[in-house]
């Protein structure tokens, strides 16, 4: 009988049955391993009065606003005719103006708040976390408050909430405060891993139920030019406001919903308001060209670069950051 050999490097028949078996016993393991590690990190939803001791003590106060329990601090002499109210970025909270909220409450007013899906405040009921529902509930905290025409400042989503803000209601915007910014369309040098993983269908799905301090970690030290800075304190803080009931959810709508693109950039034109750009030079998230491009298209703007700070330049270093503030401040409000 014939033997028939494979000529030298000849490939062999591909086995199929034992790739299948390979490939399944690859994905339960897989699996087995996905269990075991949500199982490990299990970590339910913490209702917002379990974390109000901590983190929501005077001047902490909620005010009803649009079904919520809008978590909100209202600093410094009532009888100032043109409040600041500033608007923190994505998974971030109130907590992260203190530092310039210090320095500026005793001569003016000061509001900051938790935004819904973010903070204490917690999620809406309608799962819309769209700029334009950002703008809109902004308008109605500002009537809620009573505030006519107010002094506007954003972080990141925050600063798009309130540039377009300013567009949708320029009568009631006086000045405008932008740091670091969203608007444009994103070219990030480097996102943090846990804004990664909401954008991950499948993973979405798990940070429902589970997002290690690690995780949470890794994602703070990423928007900080010097991640030194970055303390378990802050850690705790940006840990526990993840973990407040809906918030990792809401989280994973919201990164659904992003829409900055190149239909901002004439809106972002037509702003007539004096405005001050605060940027880090360390910032990966929303790159350093993109304060360019602010302060080229509104006409008559500030900008200040920070070279050794991050996405977050009024946390970081507040110090710095509201000593441009209040030089801005300081100027004629009138507008050119």
């Amino acid at each position: 009988m014939a033997v028939q050999r494979a000529a030298p490097g000849a490939r062999r028949p591909l086995n199929v049955p034992r790739l299948l078996r390979v490939t399944a016993w690859a994905l339960l393991a897989l699996v087995v391993l996905s269990a075991g590690f949500v199982a490990l990190s299990w970590q339910p939803g913490i209702p917002a009065d379990a974390l109000q001791a901590r983190w929501a003590p005077p001047p902490s106060r909620f005010v009803a606003i649009d079904g919520l329990q809008v978590h909100l601090r209202d600093e410094g002499p009532r009888d100032d005719p043109v409040p600041i109210v500033l608007i923190h970025g994505t998974s971030a909270s109130l907590h992260t103006w203190q530092g310039w909220v210090t320095a500026l409450r005793p001569t003016r007013r000061v509001i900051t708040f938790d935004l819904p899906g973010f903070g204490l405040t917690g999620p809406n009921a309608s799962g819309d976390y769209s700029d334009a529902a950002y703008v809109r509930f902004t308008l109605r905290l500002l009537d809620a408050l009573k505030l006519q025409r107010v002094v506007l400042g954003g972080n990141s989503l925050g600063g798009a909430i309130a540039w377009q803000t300013a567009a949708e209601a320029p009568q009631r915007i006086d000045k405008l405060i932008l740091v670091d910014a969203a608007g444009y369309a994103l070219d990030s040098a480097s996102v943090p891993i846990g804004f990664r993983i909401a954008r991950m269908p499948v993973l979405r799905e798990l940070m429902r139920y589970t997002l290690p301090r690690g995780v949470i970690e890794s994602s703070v030290r990423n928007v900080y030019g010097d991640p030194a800075k970055v303390t378990p304190e802050l850690v705790d803080l940006y840990y526990a406001m993840s973990a407040r009931a809906g918030n990792r959810e809401a989280l994973g709508l919201r990164m659904r919903q992003l829409d900055w693109g190149p239909q901002n950039t004439e809106r972002i034109a037509r702003l007539t308001q004096p405005t001050l750009i605060l940027w880090g030079g360390r910032d990966r998230l929303i790159p350093p060209s993109h304060a360019q491009r602010f302060a080229r298209d509104i006409r008559g703007s500030t900008l200040v670069m920070f070279d050794e700070l991050g996405h977050v330049p009024h946390e970081e270093d507040p110090k710095r950051s509201v000593d441009a503030v209040l030089a801005f401040l300081a100027r004629d409000s009138t507008r050119k």
